[in-house]
């Protein structure tokens, strides 16, 4: 197989099992404040997407491992539509002020918790490169 249909598997694959944990967490979390489980999965998600940004400026990965990871796992885990629908029901059927505070909570925290990953990434790759050649 080419490297193209490997990417492409890969982004399948990685997209179906971050688009099925979210559904998990989802489901876990409906009964609880809303929209909790959107806020969880996308600060988790930009998390995850800086830690392995991160990685990858450091160590050398395939890339139909890192769009797998990348675009397919943390592509489907985090959603910016649900985002944006809970944004709008919060609007109307809450408070603006309740909707701009998980409007900003989810925009600012995701890039925070994405330079954080980043942060996190480059230590862990870095560390165990040292811890490789001694």
């Amino acid at each position: 197989m080419t490297q193209q249909y490997w990417t492409i598997i890969s982004i399948f694959i990685g997209g179906a099992i971050g688009t099925l944990l979210r559904y998990f967490i989802n489901l876990q979390t409906v009964t609880l404040l809303f929209p909790i489980g959107t806020l969880f999965e996308n600060l988790l998600g930009s998390l995850l997407l800086g830690t392995l940004t991160g990685w990858v400026a450091v160590k050398v990965i395939p890339s139909f491992l890192k769009v797998g990871l990348g675009v397919g796992f943390c592509g489907g885990f985090t959603t910016m539509s649900t985002l944006a629908a809970d944004s709008a029901f919060l609007a109307g059927q809450a408070s603006l002020f309740q909707s701009g505070m998980y409007l900003i909570t989810s925009l600012i925290g995701g890039v925070l918790f994405a330079l954080l990953g980043m942060l996190l990434g480059h230590r862990l790759a870095t560390k165990q490169k040292v811890g490789e050649r001694a």
